[in-house]
């Protein structure tokens, strides 16, 4: 189906829904976006991704990687980088190969460098092996200890987003078993 344009009236109900505080609401108006043309949708998918809830963040990234768009990638990099929740994080991996996978390395090496956080590795490596056109020592690169080392040069680019890169936000006490020395599942 093509993108639909919204009068005035539906798009307040959207920003409504998308800003009230309630994925209920949020939810359903983002996933919608989908059939609403590029230049109505983006402005509200950016609205999701102020929004307290992770889930309305998420739910945002996914579509800002279907509508494209500067702004989004801008957006999605700043998701990327300084997001709280690896959720979000994931899903700004995902929505920024969507762009283009090329485009998107120098990104997705850095984060999954500073990123310890299972979720938002296995999303960079899973979005970088479905792609054809990776080249198979990226994959490989990857699997380095360090792998912003292996073959780049300079700062990693997160850094270079805005400041330094979110870690895991769960408590350093929760990460560790306290019995084991082991992660806490």
């Amino acid at each position: 189906m093509p993108d639909q344009p919204l009068d005035n009236q539906q798009l307040a109900q959207l920003r409504k829904a998308i800003a009230s505080g309630d994925p209920g609401r949020a939810m359903p108006a983002l996933a919608g976006l989908r059939e609403v043309a590029p230049d109505q949708a983006i402005p509200l998918l950016l609205l999701g991704l102020e929004q307290e809830v992770f889930t309305v963040r998420s739910l945002s990234c996914a579509g800002l990687g279907i509508k494209q768009s500067p702004e989004g990638w801008t957006a999605l990099e700043r998701a990327l980088v300084h997001d709280q929740d690896p959720n979000v994080r994931a899903e700004a991996a995902n929505a920024l190969v969507s762009y283009s996978l090329e485009r998107a390395w120098p990104l997705l090496i850095g984060a999954f460098t500073v990123n310890d956080h299972w979720l938002v590795r296995c999303s960079i490596l899973s979005a970088v092996a479905e792609r054809t056109e990776a080249p198979s020592d990226w994959l490989l690169q990857l699997a380095r200890p360090d792998p912003w080392a292996a073959g780049q040069r300079g700062r990693c680019p997160c850094r270079a987003v805005g400041g330094s890169p979110r870690r895991s936000s769960a408590p350093a006490e929760r990460q560790r078993s306290p019995r084991r020395g082991r992660r806490a599942q």
